[in-house]
């Protein structure tokens, strides 16, 4: 029986590694995959890409994309995995397609993503991944203190802590620093 898997972390955990190595592991085994990634990421040339220098081309969804649908209508079959990054993402309906197809045409699916976001809030996907995945996974980062960081801090270019402002902005290390929860809630005042 396939399974739902949410794998999540802070910044810097190397969940988009993860990713590749699984969908490597895949392809060695000569099993076809199919991966995914939020449309609204274009930093990199290539879909998905890692701060280590792996990268490969994915699907680009967006928030109307029925991903059920697509894997399914895929040109060359159903494929062996679904490997999803950026999964904080997806909409609830998205998360609950990814769900349908492991439950109903037997394709394991992996999913990647943030938990929370710069102020400590879930993101709605991955609100529903939490509440819905056959299996949870946390990667882990550290800290600057060697903690495990789980929390995004979002700064200003001269590094000043931002508190306010709308969930997603896309950015890497220039805009966000991942930080344990002590270090984070120092940043941005919480513990007054």
């Amino acid at each position: 029986m396939a399974k739902l898997y949410f794998y999540y972390a802070s910044m810097n955990a190397g969940k988009s590694t993860t990713l590749l190595q699984a969908d490597f592991n895949y392809r060695e085994r000569g099993m076809d995959t199919m991966l995914w990634t939020a449309a609204i990421d274009t930093r990199a040339d290539a879909a998905i890409a890692s701060r280590i220098g792996l990268e490969a081309d994915a699907h680009r969804y967006t928030p109307g994309t029925n991903i059920h649908t697509a894997v399914m209508q895929r040109e060359g079959g159903k494929p062996a995995c679904v490997l999803l990054d950026e999964a904080q993402f997806l909409t609830a309906a998205q998360a609950w397609q990814c769900a349908r197809l492991a439950d109903a045409e037997n394709i394991p699916v992996l999913c990647y993503g943030l938990r929370t976001d710069f102020r400590g809030d879930l993101f709605p996907g991955s609100a529903v991944l939490l509440g819905i995945a056959d299996a949870l996974v946390e990667l882990k980062a550290v800290c600057h203190c060697g903690r495990k960081a789980t929390m995004n801090l979002r700064v200003t270019e001269s590094g000043e802590a931002v508190g306010e402002g709308r969930q997603t902005e896309i950015g890497g290390n220039e805009r966000y620093v991942a930080l344990c929860r002590r270090h984070f809630a120092e940043e941005l005042g919480l513990y007054r």
